[in-house]
């Protein structure tokens, strides 16, 4: 059981904070920044409530809540991040919402399930920052990718020459994109060569054939420098390729299928690493081989996605590189 007195559950969006304490069952709202921190600070103390017993619970906003946990970690609050569809699961049958519901229903959540929730490990400048990189890298690499269709469209349908006003100015854009996708890939490369825990564990898991530098960073981005998973399995259930029972009693009694509720990025991403695992890494596409002779591709690419992040949480584990056929000594 985790010992704290008081739990305060916050609505977070970009500018402001709606607080709400289950103990005392009372709403504050400040806005997101210091100012709002320090009526946060004195609203507390008139209300009796000791940061240092006390849990502070917010959802994930995708960057709306950087400002509360770096608040938290200077007065040595302890908090935790839940996943917002988490907690909507939870509520059953409810009618409308506002701002100061929601604070109320995490605050509420964090107590029924105060012996479960994992407390959040310390922010790590570096990977925050990698996050915003990579996150920007994606917009540019969209763009193109949509200016890419347009142009071969355009080409085939109005048989327009490389000399047409649209087309030189998308061909100037995707230029452009490229300029600064290599910018950013350069700058992240630059990044995690101040951080010598990020640098060793990208280096392991791109010494796996397959695992290139955006899966590395994006593995490392997501599974915070492999600290917020317990293990392998557990992020491969948050990437989505592994497959659950759809069976009830005797009248439903179906195949094992990939959930929807994963992070789609992560594995579109996987897709590619997967793909060229089979191809060079001899393991890897024996084991294909011998699984395509039972199961469609699409399987054993899924399959082959669950091994690749196996390896990688093994490999960070045990601070080794890959080894190709690699054999146990008795």
């Amino acid at each position: 059981m985790k010992n704290w007195d008081f739990t305060l559950g916050v609505d977070v969006s970009k500018l402001t904070l709606d607080v709400h304490c289950v103990e005392t069952n009372i709403h504050l709202k400040i806005s997101n920044g210091t100012e709002g921190f320090k009526m946060l600070q004195k609203w507390c103390k008139e209300q009796g409530i000791n940061f240092k017993h006390s849990l502070i619970a917010m959802e994930y906003t995708g960057g709306y809540e950087y400002k509360l946990m770096q608040f938290c970690q200077t007065k040595g609050i302890r908090y935790c991040r839940i996943p917002g569809l988490a907690i909507k699961n939870s509520l059953g049958i409810v009618r409308g919402k506002n701002d100061k519901v929601d604070a109320k229903r995490i605050a509420q959540y964090a107590t029924e399930k105060r012996s479960s929730l994992p407390l959040q490990n310390p922010i790590n400048p570096s990977i925050v920052r990698l996050r915003h990189l990579l996150s920007f890298r994606k917009r540019l690499v969209r763009e193109s990718a949509g200016y890419k269709a347009t142009l071969q469209e355009r080409k085939e349908m109005y048989s327009v020459k490389n000399n047409d006003i649209l087309i030189r100015m998308m061909i100037k854009k995707i230029k452009a994109n490229e300029v600064l996708i290599k910018k950013l890939e350069a700058e992240m490369v630059s990044l995690i060569q101040t951080d010598q825990n990020i640098l060793r564990n990208y280096y392991i898991i791109t010494s796996i054939k397959g695992i290139g530098q955006i899966n590395a960073l994006m593995t490392i981005v997501y599974t915070e420098n492999f600290t917020c998973f317990d293990n392998a399995r557990s992020y491969a259930v948050y990437v989505g390729v592994v497959p659950f029972d759809h069976s009830s009693g005797t009248s439903l009694y179906g195949r094992k299928k990939i959930s929807s509720l994963a992070n789609k990025e992560l594995k579109q991403e996987l897709n590619q690493a997967a793909r060229i695992a089979i191809e060079w890494n001899k393991d890897l596409k024996q084991y294909a081989e011998n699984k395509l002779k039972s199961k469609p591709y699409k399987v054993v690419l899924n399959n082959v996605k669950f091994k690749l992040i196996l390896r990688m949480f093994s490999l960070v584990k045990r601070g080794a590189f890959y080894v190709e056929n690699y054999q146990l000594v008795a």
